[in-house]
This record gives structure tokens, C-alpha cells and sequence, in this order.
């Protein structure tokens, strides 16, 4: 099973747009997939169309069971599901001892998945710190803006920490290009730059796509809602590519 968060300090990078794709992607091939969002927007579930009795603080506050928090949106791809309430929660398991491995203890019991992919929250905060110690890599989505950049050096700064303090082995498997338009010259210096830095570990960019910010309106994966797309054609590809690293 591989658990993989995907992140970056930077907002607007089409993080949530990846994640949901990249799992649904997976589940298309056959894949047993669970989305994990911890992002207190709940943007996974609003995408999937998720209606849901019990959350991600259910599951960390009030001791709901993982199982009962779980819900499928499609075949094979499962997803428990976050909202407002999670930021409370933050404050709450602030206070506790092993209060960055709560997440990790209240899930390990979780089996019979392929891919456990948690969307996180753009910023530096415990719920990151919680996903990031459980997960045994990331993907980094990065936007075609140079603060996106400056997003990817804080995260590489804080897996060093990380790494150091909780004796892992945490790395960035994927770095993701997102909005990419090939006569953006911008979009060119920026793919250069990350090519510099992650010679083996650039993705497929992924173009620039109306069909890829309409379908969470319909509910709908890119796979669902326009499968002819760019964006579909560029998902694919991150698919194959992440599914052939295991």
C-alpha cells in the first residue's frame, strides 16, 4: 500500500484538481484507492459530489472508527472527507503529547487499499505535519508562478526537519507541473527551473485546461466529464507514471 501525501505550502496550484484525477485515475486501472482530505475547505469531497454523515474530525476528535468515516464516491475509489470543523480540531490535538502521529494511529488499522492519498492544506500546520509522518512520499504539485517556487523550498526545508526529528526517509517522488501553457514563456523558465532541481522526478506538465476548472462545477472527474481533453490525455499519462513507480 502506498500512502502518499500531495502538497504544496503554495495555494492555487491544483492540488485538489490532482489529487482527484490522479486517484481516479487509479481506480479506473482497477486500483483500490482512498482520498484522505485534510484540507478544512472539504474541496476532495465538493468535487466528488460526496454527501457524508462523519468526517475527518469525527474520526480524529470525536473517536469514530475509520470505517465509518469512509465513503465511496466511486468504483473503487473511496474518501473520507473533510470540512470547516478541522481547523478546531487542530487546536484541540495541539495540546497532546504525540500530537503529530494522532492521524497515523486513528488510520494504521486501514487495509485493502493500493494508493491512500491525502490532499493537503496549503500552508505549514499540524494536520500537514500529521499527514506527512504518516505518508511514505509526495507529490508536489507546482503552479506556473514563480511564488509557487518559493512554496516548494519551504516544503523541502520542512521534510529535512521532519526526516531529522521523526527518523524517516520521507521524499518527493512526483513534482507535478500544473497549468502549463507551452507559449507562455514563463511557464518555459519556470519548467526549467524545477528541471534543474528535480531532474528525476518532473512529471508530465499539465496543460492549462477550461475542461479541467469545469468539471468540479458538474461533480465530475476529467475522466467523467470530458475523457477527450487535454486534461484527461495529461492525467492519464501522471497515472502511468505514478503507478510505475511502485
Amino acid at each position: 500500500m502506498r500512502k502518499i501525501s500531495i502538497i504544496n505550502y503554495k495555494g492555487g496550484t491544483g492540488k485538489t484538481c490532482t489529487v482527484v484525477n490522479l486517484a481516479h485515475g487509479l481506480a479506473l486501472m482497477g486500483k483500490k484507492v482512498l482520498i484522505i482530505d485534510t484540507d478544512p475547505q472539504g474541496s476532495a469531497g465538493h468535487h466528488l459530489g460526496i454527501s457524508y454523515k462523519f468526517s475527518l474530525y469525527d474520526l480524529l476528535i470525536n473517536n469514530i472508527s475509520p470505517t465509518d468515516c469512509i465513503i465511496n464516491a466511486r468504483e473503487n475509489l473511496d474518501i473520507i472527507c473533510s470540512n470547516e470543523h478541522v481547523y478546531p480540531a487542530e487546536l484541540k490535538l495541539s495540546s497532546n503529547k504525540d500530537r503529530e502521529s494522532v492521524l497515523s494511529k486513528k488510520i494504521n488499522s486501514l487495509n485493502g487499499y493500493d494508493y491512500i492519498l491525502l490532499d493537503c492544506a496549503p500552508s505549514m500546520n499540524l494536520l500537514n505535519q500529521n499527514a506527512l509522518l504518516y505518508s511514505q512520499e509526495i507529490l508536489l504539485p507546482v503552479s506556473m508562478e514563480y511564488l509557487a517556487l518559493l512554496g516548494v523550498k519551504q516544503l523541502l526545508k520542512n521534510i529535512k526537519i521532519l526526516n531529522k526529528i521523526f527518523t524517516k526517509k520521507l521524499n518527493i517522488s512526483k513534482v507535478i507541473p500544473t497549468f502549463f501553457d507551452i507559449r507562455n514563456k514563463k511557464s518555459k523558465d519556470i519548467i526549467e527551473s524545477l528541471r534543474r532541481v528535480f531532474p528525476d522526478y518532473l512529471s508530465t506538465p499539465i496543460r492549462n485546461s477550461v475542461k479541467l476548472s469545469e468539471a468540479p462545477g458538474f461533480k465530475r472527474t476529467i475522466f467523467e466529464y470530458d475523457p477527450n481533453s487535454y486534461g484527461a490525455e495529461d492525467y492519464i499519462k501522471l497515472v502511468k507514471e505514478v503507478h510505475n513507480d511502485a
